[in-house]
């Protein structure tokens, strides 16, 4: 089993650790919607990817009548 040859200190230890923080986020505006969104994805809220729509959007569905 390895066994550390001398103590790393706290300092030395968090120096090491300093590049591995997190990125936020880069979110972009829809160009239909007007919502954000992720870069390169389709829009969630509406759909359209590169001013065309990919997915198609259903409207509300009433589970009420579905369930019966």
């Amino acid at each position: 089993m390895a066994v550390q040859q001398n103590k790393v200190s706290r300092s030395r230890r968090n120096m090491r650790r300093a590049h591995d923080a997190l990125t936020a986020a880069n979110p972009n505006e829809c160009p239909s919607c007007g919502e954000l969104k992720r870069p390169h994805h389709v829009c969630p809220s509406c759909g359209h990817y590169a001013d065309r729509e990919v997915i198609a959007q259903a409207d509300e569905i009433d589970l009420d009548e579905d369930a019966a």
